[in-house]
């Protein structure tokens, strides 16, 4: 599918509107994305949708006007990390422009083509955070959006199901708020914002919960 409307400055009032290229993004990403999240039957649709809600929710908050390239790119964000790599990213450009594959590739740790061949993890995690210090501040927000999306839906899991919840990860409880301690300092360090703000409380939450939990007498 192609979008013919690839323009960038759909913005100019300074608010927000969303074209039909937006729709054209959510079919995309719809036909490409049929995995679920992991360790649920969740459809991995509710993940993009939700970044992208947070994203949009920015408008008129964020200290960058929030495009509507931003929230295609929101949609989009894991598409070229795990379905095709860099042959992803340029059908990305080809059908939404250069701006948004140049923020997809910007929010990827791997253009790897085959997704079950990636770096291994704390190789990819430590690269990201690395070059997300130097990414401009719409692939920040994206970023900190998608991390705020799995922080939540981690310690939403982690009330239900307790330390199991780690089992569907390729690294455990420590790794993985090590983690979203790394980003958090990134996101600050550039200023702070009402999506890294929330991160920041959900991380301690499930730091604090899932501490208890692993230290609780037997």
């Amino acid at each position: 599918m192609k979008a013919k409307d690839k323009s960038t400055n759909n913005n100019a009032s300074g608010q927000l509107h969303l074209t039909s290229r937006f729709t054209s993004a959510i079919e995309y990403a719809r036909i490409l994305h049929i995995e679920r999240r992991k360790g649920t039957d969740v459809p991995y649709m509710a993940h993009l949708l939700g970044v992208a809600s947070l994203v949009m929710g920015e408008a008129g908050h964020a200290g960058c006007p929030v495009t509507e390239d931003m929230v295609i790119a929101a949609l989009l964000h894991d598409a070229a990390e795990d379905h095709g790599g860099v042959l992803r990213l340029q059908d990305i450009e080809h059908n939404f422009g250069s701006n948004v594959s140049r923020m997809v590739e910007g929010l990827s740790d791997s253009l790897t083509a085959d997704p079950h061949h990636k770096e291994p993890w704390p190789e990819r995690k430590k690269g990201y955070i690395q070059r997300l210090s130097k990414e401009p501040a719409d692939v920040r927000l994206i970023s900190a959006a998608d991390k705020l999306y799995n922080a939540r839906a981690i310690l939403e899991d982690y009330r239900e199901c307790g330390p199991r919840v780690w089992d569907r990860f390729k690294r455990g409880r420590e790794d993985q708020i090590w983690y979203f301690n790394e980003l958090l300092k990134v996101y600050e360090l550039h200023g702070g914002s009402r999506i890294v703000e929330e991160l920041r409380r959900v991380v301690a939450d499930l730091s604090q919960i899932s501490f208890d939990e692993a230290h609780r007498p037997s």
